[in-house]
């Protein structure tokens, strides 16, 4: 029981530095309204009254002015034109200064005025991108999937349900339905939300996402304990049904780096493909881990090691559910 608990702990530890890290980037969007021209929103997010110090380093010769600030729930934004003169952006360098002190990341979208546009994520050690100017559909899509791969394992609530789907169903041919069903649900809603067909307000849906890995925690250790549930019986229906509902958390992201005009439905496909290929590779590691464990363990292990998951999974998905219901 000692172990139990200790691990609960342990899992409530590392809590809020994973909410933390499934927030929202900053994001710096550059759009071109005339030639060397552009109107400019860069969102930091706040902690409290604490706005992140990032600044931005702009190419040379381009010169900001007639800026304005204000905030939201969550977020300082400042608004502001950017005068690059005849040469523009392209072929310069965006830097944003201080990232590389911190653990944070900048999503930074320049859209030309052609339509085009450039979409990079900033890491601390990688705190600047090379305007390239408009590009191939091809490097669109290539764009597209890297951003979906890394946005699928950021999404560290997104990956936990996955791993509870993983340690329900174990492996083999239904494991590959229900990880189907799942992916087919999600890019549905992630269509249709993105399109702005369906709209619903991000906080909600996040908490509902907390919430759906509630479930599945309750679920596993109902298996654990010898009384299989839905999700041991129709893994693929409750896949499917709460696909739906993680599809609307990609879309709040997507929505946020925005597609490119010209090639919504290659953007999208790449996107959901990013998504996937990222799901696979933690489904990959997370069964290898298993079958690791099962050749190093060969024993059998007391019942109550075998419930530590499910009560380490739902302590923190009801950490997540809490906090945000309380930020609503």
């Amino acid at each position: 029981m000692r172990w139990l608990v200790l691990t609960i702990l342990t899992i409530l530890t590392l809590a809020r530095p994973l909410a933390a890290h499934e927030s929202r980037p900053a994001f710096l969007d550059v759009r071109e309204f005339a030639a060397g021209q552009y109107e400019v929103v860069w969102k930091r997010p706040m902690r409290g009254e604490y706005v992140i110090g990032f600044t931005i380093g702009w190419p040379d010769g381009c010169k900001p002015t007639a800026a304005n600030e204000h905030e939201v729930p969550g977020a300082n934004i400042t608004r502001m034109l950017l005068d690059c003169g005849k040469t523009g952006l392209v072929g310069g360098t965006i830097t944003i200064n201080r990232l590389p002190e911190t653990s944070a990341e900048v999503l930074v979208r320049v859209e030309f005025a052609d339509g085009t546009s450039q979409t990079q994520i900033l890491r601390p050690a990688s705190p600047a991108m090379t305007v390239e100017g408009p590009r191939s559909a091809f490097a669109v899509g290539v764009e597209y999937l890297r951003l979906g791969f890394d946005h699928i394992l950021a999404g560290v609530d997104h990956l936990v349900f996955v791993l509870g789907l993983t340690l329900i169903v174990g492996g083999g041919w239904t494991l590959v339905k229900t990880i189907t069903a799942f992916t087919v649900a999600h890019s549905i809603t992630l269509a249709l939300s993105t399109l702005g067909l369906v709209r619903v307000s991000q906080t909600p849906v996040e908490a509902v996402i907390a919430l759906s890995i509630v479930f599945l925690a309750r679920e596993l250790l109902l298996l654990r304990q010898g009384q299989p549930g839905l999700t041991s019986r129709m893994p693929w229906l409750v896949a499917f049904i709460f696909g739906l509902l993680h599809g609307l958390g990609f879309a709040g992201a997507l929505r946020e780096i925005g597609l490119p005009p010209g090639d919504i439905p290659l953007a999208l496909l790449a996107f959901n493909l990013g998504v996937e290929a990222g799901q696979l590779a933690f489904v990959g590691v997370v069964l290898a881990l298993m079958a690791i464990g099962r050749r190093v363990y060969s024993s059998t292990l007391p019942n109550w090691l075998g419930q530590v998951p499910a009560y380490a999974i739902g302590t923190v998905a009801a950490f997540w559910t809490l906090e945000r219901i309380l930020s609503t």
